[in-house]
């Protein structure tokens, strides 16, 4: 076997490449690591010191979430709560792994689940459930594609049956056809267990598309053709849902608005009418909510769920009505990505911030674990918007930033 000196003097010639230095090194991926990553340093000239130094198992993140692997990147990580949540799948309190470097975020989220807390804690639920993946296939003419989606709607029986032989942990639950032109678009709802699910909805729904091409015709151009919609601002995934649809809700109290946000309860309502709705409308925004992305890539980022979701996360809706007494302040997060299996849930760092809230791995009954983190999540982000829509009643925002040397 050739020396370290040897291999790295051969990347740098453009004799081998990046990623066979695995092989050149007989499977060892440490070594591998380290040569790419010093191979880098020398055709960058800058010393990766501390993208060099992690604990990370690197074999496995290798396996499933890396290519190219040089190191790892940090992000500070702070802990907001305990924040109380009522509902279905999570009930009680729970600390919230946030992993961001936008200094207050934390700080603000803290104070949101003070003012939850005091209020009796956070409801939530989830209302509807389903991962999705819609192919596009071209037909001959109208006439062919309308057709072939009666013989879908007429055969759905048999699509499931192919759709689940290819994990024992999906369940297709419906196909919904759109018809354009000659562009047969079908997306596929399903339930995946405590996976997010994409990858798993991906593989069924090319299983079946050949089945349907054989018996219909139809000719598949993609296995996604935007219409599931991953990771894009989408209207359909805010009317529809994708992942979890969760609502959260507190009834605040005005001397907890008082008290602990330092504001009024139509002082919230205003800026909730005027920034989130009325704002957004005006903006053609698809998020009529404060910052929902904010606490999303927080707590993506620190438990290990594919961060481009957070794209989906940001849709939703922020509404606060007056009542006797106090603020009704909800959340609403059409298309919630989550899982606690899979995908980035497994490395080191974010199986710790998953155990945490105690949703780490599966769940029994099966996706009671994701389920029970999509409700946290939701009152995470409900304590976020709480804490923004009061600094900006108060007009605390800034000085808030400037205080914490932001």
């Amino acid at each position: 076997m050739k020396s370290d000196e040897e291999i790295l003097e051969a990347v740098l010639r453009g004799e081998l490449k990046m990623h066979e230095i695995e092989r050149a090194v007989g499977g060892d991926v440490l070594r591998a690591v380290e040569l790419r990553r010093a191979f880098v340093e020398k055709k960058t000239g800058t010393h990766l010191k501390h993208i060099g130094h992690f604990s990370l198992n690197a074999e496995r993140a290798m396996r499933a979430n890396i290519e190219n692997m040089i190191g790892a990147t940090q992000v500070p990580l702070g802990v907001a709560g305990p924040l109380r949540v009522k509902g279905r799948f999570a009930s009680g309190e729970f600390f919230i792994p946030l992993a961001t470097t936008e200094g207050a975020l934390v700080a603000s989220v803290n104070r949101g689940c003070t003012a939850i807390n005091r209020s009796g804690g956070a409801s939530a639920f989830i209302v509807a459930e389903g991962m999705t993946r819609a192919p596009v296939f071209r037909a001959n003419s109208v006439e062919h594609a309308i057709n072939a989606i009666n013989f879908i709607r007429e055969n759905e029986e048999k699509l499931r049956e192919i759709a689940e032989s290819t994990s024992r942990h999906l369940k297709l639950k419906e196909i919904q056809p759109f018809l354009v032109g000659r562009n047969v678009f079908l997306r596929f709802v399903c339930e995946t267990g405590d996976a997010m699910g994409m990858n798993m909805v991906t593989i069924a729904t090319d299983e079946v598309s050949s089945f349907i091409e054989e018996k219909t015709g139809l000719k598949l151009v993609a296995v996604s053709g935007n219409v599931c919609t991953d990771k894009k601002p989408s209207a359909l995934n805010f009317i529809l849902g994708r992942g979890k649809t969760v609502v959260a809700e507190v009834v605040l109290s005005e001397e907890v608005i008082e008290d602990v946000l330092k504001t009024t309860k139509e002082a919230m309502f205003e800026v909730v009418m005027r920034k989130c709705l009325v704002g957004s409308a005006f903006a053609s925004s698809l998020g009529f909510n404060a910052h929902f992305a904010n606490i999303i890539a927080a707590i993506f980022i620190a438990t290990g769920q594919d961060a481009a979701h957070v794209v989906e996360g940001s849709l939703g809706v922020t509404t606060a009505e007056i009542v006797d007494g106090g603020l009704h302040f909800a959340v609403t997060l059409p298309s919630l990505c989550v899982g606690t299996v899979g995908g980035g849930t497994p490395l080191e760092t974010q199986q710790e911030a998953l155990k945490m809230m105690g949703v780490a791995g599966g769940g029994t009954p099966e996706g009671s674990n994701a389920r029970k983190f999509a409700e946290i999540v939701a009152c995470a982000v409900l304590a976020g918007e709480i804490s923004l829509t009061a600094a900006l009643a108060a007009r605390h925002l800034t000085q808030a930033h400037i205080r914490l040397n932001r």
